[in-house]
């Protein structure tokens, strides 16, 4: 994490534009659309005329210690808004949904270059209806909380950073410009 910070710190944008990156690449971790975060971000920092790279490195608020708070919070707050009840063991019941669909998806995929046929079955059609939907109407609301907040915090941070940053380069540019003097007059 200390190197992604470093990477988005001196990324050469305005303030404005990569803190609007960051935002992008933090809200899009709130989706289900694992494997297409990158992609994504990418999209939304064009979109919203952000910083792709700081969108992309972003995209890491979302890992393995934070996404089953981010899934458990997006789901249930998704049940609720449409209406569908609550559900007590959450992220067991999204990962195992996840891997039940992501597998049947594969299949499905594989049975399009070989001999084995196809099964759409009700489960595949099922899981984007009990827990995929619910997940995405979930995210959006914590989503855009976390991406203000980000927003928010990190644009006065790269602000002060490329502020201070921009000093240090004219201190060393003294320096430099009086030891060649020195040596001039020497």
């Amino acid at each position: 994490m200390d190197y992604i910070g470093h990477r988005i710190k001196r990324l050469p944008d305005t303030p404005h534009k990569i803190a609007m990156g960051i935002a992008c690449g933090v809200f899009v971790t709130f989706t289900p659309l694992f494997g297409l975060h990158f992609l994504l971000a990418w999209f939304l920092a064009v979109t919203f005329r952000g910083n792709i790279f700081a969108a992309i490195l972003a995209t890491f608020v979302g890992n393995p210690v934070t996404f089953p708070i981010i899934a458990a919070t997006s789901y249930q707050l998704g049940l609720w808004i449409l209406g569908l009840g609550h559900e007590k063991t959450v992220w067991s019941k999204i990962h195992d949904s996840f891997d039940h669909a992501f597998s049947a998806l594969w299949k499905n995929i594989k049975s399009i270059f070989g001999p084995e046929t196809s099964s759409w079955d009700g489960s595949f059609w099922e899981f984007l209806q009990e827990v995929f939907l619910p997940y995405l109407v979930g995210g959006i609301i914590p989503g855009l909380i976390t991406a203000g907040l980000f927003y928010a915090f990190s644009k006065p941070l790269i602000a002060a950073h490329q502020k201070r940053r921009k000093l240090k380069i004219a201190e060393r540019r003294v320096r430099k410009m009086r030891n060649a003097a020195e040596k001039e007059v020497s």
